[in-house]
């Protein structure tokens, strides 16, 4: 019910309007041997995107409804297709029953006719006699009732029985169809008495109309269960995967990244574009699974090997044309899972709204293309972490400068489909930021919206029960502002900071001065007037290219920021040493 010339035309019009970017020409290509249509895209249009975007707003794709709905036993009931079928096999079995009676019920009336003249035919004579001495019919069909014994259809018929119809040859002739009848009759009454034999006679009439009417399969099948492994087509090595910020990911061999010797400059990973960053990166066999968490609590488990292959230096390719994401949903998180010890291992999940959640990995065994359901989530709640642990401290951060530590112990495992239980009890307008794992050697990292930040040591956040308020993990003021992340952080990483406005800066971790857990930090980032920062990540050491030993002096803007930093960090030493006080 699609009119393949409308459809063409609202293609055309979301390309003329600008709501769709990508297309370069429509061709219309159809010939008496088929439909054909052919798109063809811009060179940096990515296609998947294209082709979701015609499925959702064209009638490139439609749905149809069917309401399964009909009359069981004289009430209106909705049937499943097993049902239907059900009901409608019993209707078959009515309805063939039915006419086999009708069909038995006449062939019995004919074989009846046949006999009574049959029967005339052995005493003709004395028939002939009879009605040639009869006044009208009337007579002569009750004379042939009283001396013949037949009845009164058997009598009309011998009356209405033409003179040629008693040769021999006709004689005959009825004599065959007398015998094909008792055949019929036989059968017919053969089918009444038997289901099974009711069964076939539907089964093949279904088969004849199949036979009839079918045409080829339209539905294309890719992969035969059983026949083919596709997995074993794959060859089994070592990669890397990394997903950046803005969501493009990729993979390439280990072995792309050469081994160098000390004090080498290194190698790009990948080339972004300017405000994106490598924000996870993974080493994991090609035959390995990732998990994909989005803000939506959604799960999606995709192989290694499907993860397009790219070079060195290329961005990689975005998550949407991986993953059939819904419209708004934004990747959080991803997991690769190795393929043993999965009994023993728990992903746990946090929520914006102070729920937290533990299920085991195995639950995660099986997860169709289209995702499933990792976290039911209230109403505005989003998932905004997923960690995968087997045994340890997690340590969450909330808006307003508060952390909670306490053991995964504290949390009981629940089943896939659940909410969880509170992780931290939040005061009005605040809300959960941050969930990591204590690690060993890491040092717990926070960042605020304008820019100030510090290092901690783990130990300060005491452990304690779950769902409290916490400790405070940050001095929070009017100058430094809500707190932005927290995370943990080895001194050898980086830290990538991005604010709203999309400037990043790139710092080493161990040049964040290390402070106790009251301070309010020192300044990380100057952030332009009416930005925040939105989001931190870790990142491996980049390499400093420092050529021919040259160090860039500072000029005066820089040297004087530089001396106003010193002071703030002045200030916040001296409310750290108060608050230690």
């Amino acid at each position: 019910m699609v009119n393949k010339a409308r459809m063409i035309g609202k293609i055309a019009d979301l390309v003329h309007e600008k709501r769709l970017d990508g297309i370069s020409d429509i061709r219309d290509e159809s010939d008496r041997d088929g439909m054909r249509i052919v798109i063809e895209l811009k060179r940096d249009a990515q296609s998947s995107v294209v082709l979701n975007y015609l499925f959702k707003h064209t009638q490139l794709q439609e749905t149809f409804g069917a309401i399964m709905l009909a009359l069981v036993d004289g009430q209106p009931k909705l049937l499943n297709l097993k049902e239907m079928i059900a009901q409608y096999i019993l209707h078959q079995e009515d309805v063939v029953t039915r006419r086999t009676r009708y069909d038995l019920e006449k062939s019995q009336a004919r074989a009846h006719i046949l006999e009574g003249l049959l029967k005339a035919l052995d005493n003709i004579d004395a028939i002939v006699h009879l009605i040639r001495a009869s006044r009208d019919t009337a007579e002569a069909k009750q004379g042939l009732i009283e001396q013949f014994d037949f009845s009164e259809r058997q009598a009309q018929a011998i009356l209405d029985m033409r003179l040629a119809r008693l040769t021999n040859l006709e004689a005959d002739k009825l004599m065959a169809e007398y015998d094909e009848l008792q055949k019929t009759i036989a059968y017919l009454q053969s089918i009444l008495a038997d289901r099974s034999l009711l069964l076939c006679v539907i089964k093949e009439e279904l088969t004849l109309i199949r036979d009839r009417y079918a045409d080829a399969r339209r539905s294309e099948i890719s992969l035969i269960d059983g026949e083919i492994d596709i997995e074993e087509l794959i060859p089994k090595d070592d990669m890397v995967v990394t997903l950046s910020h803005y969501g493009y990911v990729k993979r390439l061999p280990l072995s792309t990244y050469r081994a160098q010797a000390r004090g080498g400059k290194g190698v790009s990973a990948q080339a972004l574009r300017e405000e994106d960053y490598t924000e996870q990166l993974y080493t994991v066999h090609s035959h390995d699974d990732l998990l994909f968490f989005t803000d939506q609590g959604r799960a999606y488990n995709v192989k290694c090997y499907e993860i397009p292959e790219a070079s060195r230096v290329a961005r990689g390719t975005a998550i949407v044309n991986v993953l059939p994401l819904y419209p708004d949903e934004k990747v959080t998180n991803m997991i690769p899972v190795p393929k043993e010890d999965r009994e023993n291992q728990y992903l746990i999940m946090a929520t914006r709204h102070g729920l937290i959640k533990k299920t085991a990995l195995s639950a995660f065994r099986n997860i169709r293309r289209s995702g499933i359901i990792a976290i039911i989530l209230q109403e505005n709640d989003s998932l905004i972490g997923a960690e995968l642990i087997e045994g340890g401290d997690v340590i969450l951060g909330s808006r307003k400068g508060q952390a909670i530590r306490f053991s995964d112990h504290r949390i009981r495992a629940t089943s896939r489909t659940s909410m969880g239980v509170r992780s931290m009890r939040l005061d009005k307008g605040d809300e959960i930021i941050s969930l990591a794992s204590i690690e060993e050697g890491a040092q717990v990292l926070v960042v605020t919206e304008d820019g100030y930040g510090k290092r901690s040591d783990p130990d300060e956040y005491r452990v304690t029960n779950r769902g409290g308020k916490g400790v405070k993990a940050m001095n929070i003021t009017k100058k430094t502002g809500l707190l932005a992340a927290l995370l943990m952080v080895q001194p050898e990483e980086d830290i990538m900071i991005i604010t709203d406005d999309g400037t990043i800066i790139r710092t080493p971790a161990e040049d964040i001065r290390e402070t106790g857990r009251n301070a309010q930090g020192v300044r990380l980032m100057r952030v332009a007037e009416g930005s925040k920062i939105v989001d931190v990540a870790r990142a491996e050491r980049e390499p400093e290219d420092d050529e021919d030993g040259m160090i860039e002096q500072p000029d005066h803007d820089t040297e004087a920021a530089l001396n106003e930093d010193q002071a703030e960090d002045a200030v916040g030493e001296s409310e750290h040493a108060e608050s230690d006080i």
